[in-house]
């Protein structure tokens, strides 16, 4: 973060945006219900004193007291119509108060860090004053890691090695290959079954002799050899016939998914009541004509070979402004201090653990599949997770040296896809983004990608194999960035970065 002497996307003018030598304090004053003052810390940190108006305390005072008070029974009073003043006297102004400040602490703070205009890294230390008093202002502070400042070298002319696109031959023959997979017939086969066959089977598990929930089902297609079963299943069913019966033996893992389940040996009365072999489509103008409708098998290789190039065209076109970038990164100076580097790592990954959960995937079950403890995967995140700062820095530098701002009309633009989706205008959406202190953020996200787009297009593309005997940037050296040490630390192979990201 820089001394500010003038106006920045997001910011106000006289703003404090990170540290600097010694304690600074600005005072940022809005016209919304929270106000801040931001003092500057060591180590890239910042403390955020904020004051949410009397009169929004009040406001969410009231607004909770309605809540509570749809469910209480007051003589005199319908129910749920019973009003506000009369629900914090029967309650208490203290227990109304303390439920108010509950639910809105998370949308003030957020609306605290807006009108700061900084950029938070980590978890924060959120202090509250206590309760505040009729008609008193609701005060609490915040003392958080932000993202660390730039000293820009050059960022403008730089050669940068860019590949040609390609689509090779073991691509396409890829891509053939999967249309004949999706044109394969199963045929019913009078012989044993083999690795590759489908056996339809019915099955009946039991453990210790008492039937499971789950072990049991009709007529269920198993590709023999595939792996889709609990280890030791599959193997068991090779060389029986369509009417063989078999009782097949096998120990659940001790990872497996269902915990309950989890190292216990079962057995399973299998019943094998058909076996299918897969037939695939011969390589020949027929399956161009049947999978595309091309004349031949030249022509649908040409057409396979064109839309891989496109696709790798694109995937060009990325690594180039992401090598790009990472060569500006390289020419300007930031400290990056160890412990927002440990905080960004943190961030990460519990962002990851959040996103699996989604997916119904527990953080333990992740560690369990990966084999890796939590600190194994904190320390090696660390080189992405410093390069990924210093690349916010620089990207944050250029666009306060290029004055880069976002006006009204292009957030607009930009919000049009999402409007036309939801079926609203677009000016909804972008008041919504208002009232929820998230403009700003969007802007600064905008005008980083812009900053990152300047790059891009000022950067002289060369050549890899002369990129690489001048040690210029490419998208492979990226990825040997933290062997490097200094200000290329830690960039991540094969990890596109986005401000977003």
């Amino acid at each position: 973060m820089a001394d500010r002497a003038g106006e920045q996307p997001g910011g106000r003018a006289g703003e404090v945006r990170g540290p600097s030598q010694g304690p600074k304090v600005s005072l940022i004053v809005m016209a919304t219900a929270v106000t801040t003052t931001v003092t500057e810390l060591p180590e890239s940190r910042v403390r955020v004193d904020a004051q949410v108006d009397a009169k929004e305390v009040q406001r969410h005072l009231e607004r909770t007291a309605r809540e509570l008070g749809r469910d209480l029974r007051i003589p005199g009073f319908r129910k749920g119509k019973v009003p506000p003043p009369v629900i914090i006297q029967r309650l208490g102004r203290d227990t109304v108060l303390d439920q108010a400040v509950r639910d809105g602490l998370g949308h003030w703070y957020a609306q605290a860090l807006g009108e700061a205009a900084i950029a938070p890294v980590g978890d924060p230390q959120l202090e509250l004053e206590g309760l505040p008093g009729q008609g008193e202002a609701l005060s609490f502070t915040i003392e958080i890691g932000v993202r660390p400042t730039a000293t820009l070298g050059t960022y403008k002319g730089l050669e940068v090695g860019r590949r040609e696109p390609q689509a090779d031959e073991s691509s396409i023959d890829d891509e053939v290959e999967a249309l004949r997979e999706r044109l394969a017939r199963l045929e019913t086969v009078e012989r044993p079954a083999a690795d590759g066959d489908f056996a339809v089977i019915d099955y009946a598990g039991s453990i210790d002799g008492v039937p499971f929930e789950g072990g049991e089902g009709r007529d269920q297609m198993v590709e023999l050899g595939r792996g889709m079963l609990v280890p030791g299943f599959e193997e068991q069913l090779v060389g029986a016939s369509a009417g063989d019966e078999r009782t097949v033996e096998v120990t659940f893992p001790d990872d497996y998914a269902n915990a309950e389940m989890a190292g216990q040996t079962a057995s399973f009365a299998v019943t094998l009541k058909e076996v299918r072999t897969k037939h695939l489509p011969e390589l020949s103008d027929d399956l161009a004509l049947e999978a595309a409708g091309f004349d031949s098998l030249t022509e649908l290789r040409e057409d396979i070979a064109s839309r891989l190039r496109e696709a790798d065209e694109r995937k060009v076109a990325t690594e180039f402004r992401e090598a790009a970038l990472d060569a500006a990164v390289a020419e300007a100076t930031v400290d990056v201090p160890e412990a927002l580097v440990e905080a960004r790592a943190a961030e990460t990954f519990e962002r990851m653990v959040h996103q699996l959960g989604h997916q119904g995937i527990s953080k333990e079950t992740y560690l369990q599949i990966s084999g890796r403890s939590e600190e194994e995967i904190l320390a090696e995140s660390r080189p992405e997770a410093e390069q990924s700062l210093r690349r916010e820095a620089v990207v944050a530098a250029i666009v306060e040296a290029e004055g880069i701002e976002i006006a009204d009309d292009e957030v607009l633009e930009m919000l049009e896809p999402a409007a036309e989706q939801e079926g609203v205008k677009p000016t909804k959406l972008l008041e919504r983004l208002r009232s929820q202190a998230r403009l700003d953020a969007l802007r600064e996200d905008m005008a980083q990608r812009r900053a990152m787009d300047l790059v891009a297009e000022e950067a002289t593309p060369t050549s890899v194999d002369d990129a690489g005997a001048r040690e210029l940037w490419t998208p492979e050296s990226r990825a040997h960035a933290g062997e490097a040490g200094g200000s290329q630390a830690g960039a991540g192979a094969g990890e596109l970065w986005t401000p977003g990201s």
